[in-house]
């Protein structure tokens, strides 16, 4: 059998992640593990699984009891029928960045007896226990988006068609709860910017005692409307789409309280001054917790909701000059009550439970997965950091999860990489990735022993990643550098590849062997590769991140360039050939490096750019660089589309390939039809690779093959003329 070209491989695995287990659900008794895979390394569709876990109590060696069975299996469900999907949920799909198939989520009940998931649109409820009987369908009038069970597993509420419906776990008694009283309203779904940008994807929440939801009402009315056309099909109409761009109006969003005795209250607070609902936590003994931001995301409140009449009141407000930031998890409630949530504190992204704070400026908090503990004995939480900046060792790239409490916090994952974790009935699901093997692993613990593994299908890349994770320069920038595999000193300089995200959100210089196996295959056709996470990219500290405020092109071009001239002692570069390829806002410095910097950058591959900074989200763009009205000379200082690198004849036009899927929704293709239209005008050579039916993603096989091959032809091409 002939084995496969990396780029075949990378392509046909989404890059090594088919096959993964993912989504935990840990049943409260401990004796189940739910979750999904798919059934190979291959496989786009994902089943849904139970591990069954031993009792508390088993002896040494009675993980080989534990076992993993499949409780649903979308072929059979469908018949071996394709998927078919609504345009809400290919929206949701392509907002989390979901390129798998079958079922892609699942909801439980609070036992985890029971789940329901959605396929092609209907709706699907399976028994969790041992036994069960196999899944079955529940006629209701689709498509399903997003069902999710009541905590007593007795009803299914869902979104269909711009409603709120509840059904019957059992069948029967399928009703509206709420339903669009407008032509661009829509019930129980997340609009655009909370799902692109604030991490929230639901938009209705189960009462404790299952007897009401809090649902979200998306009024896009006020959007601007926006249309994606797709030329290569000519008789097919644009699709119109609700795009809230920088500057422009955001949807307006409300929520109110449904009985399932047919009672209705709206929740009242301020939504003039805080339009965004950045997060809804309803845990059990507790009213229902809201977040929410003002525009310019400096000022945010936590609301408690009374649930009899739908006022809210103040539990806290946060105030920050430059913007703040949300986290996985945050704010949340321990048993007693207490608001549990990260924050920044001198300069520390820390844990405060109440008043206290937990942690300091060692670790820098990412997310908050559990929140547990008792009056008696304090908090009891789980949350994922990073090394700060003031820790003793700066451990690159790597994530831990840790338990903290009262008395501090105490490391779970105690192997070098990458880690998260879920916990729940006396059970930690934790999952792990090294920087010296590929793939991640999955450990069951109970009471810090592996008791059980959760298998990984995922395939083994063909080759194997061997980055230098280091500080480069003054700012001790992290930095991963790969040399072709085999190059020994004294074989010659080597021209220089920068493979960067390098802002928001973007943290590519991890201590996982399958973060690097694409930049290795780069270093192997005779690149030096360095991928830096510059100033504004996750990890560091706050001021790290918040230090791109008004200055993304400045900040972010400068820490590249610096990155790259630290290493040019310790390492073979080529400084007379060196090239960057970004994606996103790597596409955006891409441009921006080499139209700005042509004496550092000799050629770019630009995919995916923002490049007119109006155009994109309000949520995002805003945070970052201000109002447009209000800050139009910022906007300008760091367009892409106004920059002097394109008017100025004087400075060397360098080899620019500009790729761009036509069908994205999120950087619209206009980015890039404006760049090449400028470069044009200034008559800048370049190349444009337009993608004909791709989003954001590149997620079909041979496309996302071709791609990695055009480009290196591509920049062979531009650094050998040199």
């Amino acid at each position: 059998m002939t084995q496969l070209s990396f780029p075949r491989q990378t392509a046909r695995t989404q890059r090594f992640t088919l096959g993964a287990p993912r989504s935990f659900v840990i049943a409260p008794d401990g004796e189940r593990v739910a979750f999904l895979r798919s059934r190979s390394g291959t496989e786009r569709a994902l089943l849904l699984w139970v591990l069954d876990v031993p009792a508390a109590g088993a002896p040494e060696g009675a993980e080989g009891a534990a076992g993993e069975r499949i409780v649903a299996d979308p072929a059979q469900l469908l018949g071996g029928g394709a998927e078919r999907l609504s345009a809400a949920e290919r929206a949701r799909r392509e907002r989390s960045r979901e390129r798998s198939a079958g079922v892609v989520g699942f909801a439980v009940d609070s036992a985890a007896q029971w789940a329901c998931f959605a396929l092609s649109g209907r709706l699907f409820v399976a028994g969790l226990r041992p036994g069960a009987a196999s899944p079955r369908e529940v006629a209701v009038p689709g498509p399903v988006v997003d069902p999710r069970l009541s905590p007593d597993g007795r009803w299914v509420a869902y979104a269909s068609a711009g409603a709120l419906r509840v059904v019957a776990a059992a069948g029967g008694d399928d009703r509206a709860l709420a339903e669009p009283d407008e032509e661009h309203v829509s019930w129980g779904v997340a609009e655009f910017v909370a799902a692109e940008e604030m991490g929230r994807s639901r938009g209705f929440w189960w009462s404790p005692d299952s007897a009401a939801l809090l649902a979200a009402r998306v009024d896009e009315s006020p959007v601007q409307r926006w249309w994606i056309s797709e030329p290569a099909h000519p008789d097919r109409a644009p699709v119109p789409v609700r795009y809230p761009a920088a500057g422009t109006a955001n949807a307006e969003v409300s929520l109110a309280l449904f009985g399932l005795d047919g009672s209705r209250r709206e929740v009242v607070w301020d939504r003039g001054r805080y339009p965004y609902l950045a997060a809804v936590h309803w845990s059990a003994g507790a009213a229902p917790l809201l977040l929410v931001q003002s525009r310019d995301q400096r000022e945010q409140r936590c609301l408690t909701v009374d649930p009899a009449t739908g006022a809210t009141t103040v539990e806290l407000i946060e105030e920050d000059q430059i913007w703040l930031d949300l986290f996985p998890g945050s704010p949340t409630r321990i048993v007693s009550g207490e608001l549990v949530r990260i924050t920044d504190e001198a300069d520390a992204r820390v844990l405060k439970v109440g008043a206290k704070t937990l942690t300091d400026g060692a670790l820098q908090l990412r997310a908050v997965l559990d929140a547990g503990g008792t009056a008696q004995d304090g908090p009891d939480v789980l949350v994922t950091a990073a090394a700060g900046e003031r820790a003793a060792d700066p451990e690159i790239g790597q994530v831990h999860v840790y338990q903290v409490g009262a008395a501090g916090a105490v490391r779970v994952s105690e192997q070098p990489g990458v880690h998260t974790a879920v916990r729940g009935g006396g059970l930690t699901v934790l999952t792990s990735s090294a920087p010296d093997r590929p793939g991640p692993r999955t450990a069951v613990l109970r009471g810090g022993r592996v008791i059980a593994e959760v298998a990984s299908y995922t395939q083994a890349p063909s080759i194997t990643a061997r980055p230098r994770l280091l500080e480069a320069g003054a700012r001790r920038i992290p930095t991963a550098v790969l040399l072709p595999t085999g190059y020994a000193e004294g074989d010659g300089p080597l021209p220089v590849l920068l493979d960067p995200y390098g802002g928001p959100h973007g943290q590519r210089v991890l201590a996982a062997h399958n973060a690097h196996v694409e930049s290795q295959w780069w270093a192997d056709q005779g690149f030096a590769v360095i991928v830096a996470d510059g100033r504004g990219t996750p990890g560091r500290s706050p001021g790290w991140e918040k230090s791109i405020a008004g200055d993304f092109a400045g900040v972010s071009v400068a820490d590249q360039i610096d990155a790259l001239h630290a290493l040019a002692g310790p390492y073979p570069l080529d400084l007379t050939r060196v090239a960057i390829r970004g994606w996103s806002y790597g596409g955006y410095l891409a441009a921006l490096a080499a139209l700005r910097r042509p004496d550092v950058f000799h050629a770019a591959v630009v995919g995916a750019p923002v490049t007119d900074l109006r155009m994109y989200d309000t949520h995002y763009m805003e945070r970052y660089l201000g109002h447009p009205d209000e800050r139009p000379e910022v906007y300008a200082a760091n367009s892409v589309l106004t920059d002097d690198g394109i008017t100025d004849l004087a400075s060397p036009a360098r080899p620019m390939m500009i790729i761009h899927g036509l069908a994205d929704d999120n950087v619209l293709v206009a980015h890039s039809l404006r760049l090449s239209g400028a470069l044009l005008t200034a008559g800048r050579p370049h190349e444009v690779l337009p993608l004909s039916g791709v989003t954001h993603m590149a997620s079909q096989e041979q496309v996302a093959e071709n791609l990695l091959l055009l480009q290196v032809d591509f920049l062979r091409r531009s650094l050998s003329s040199r």
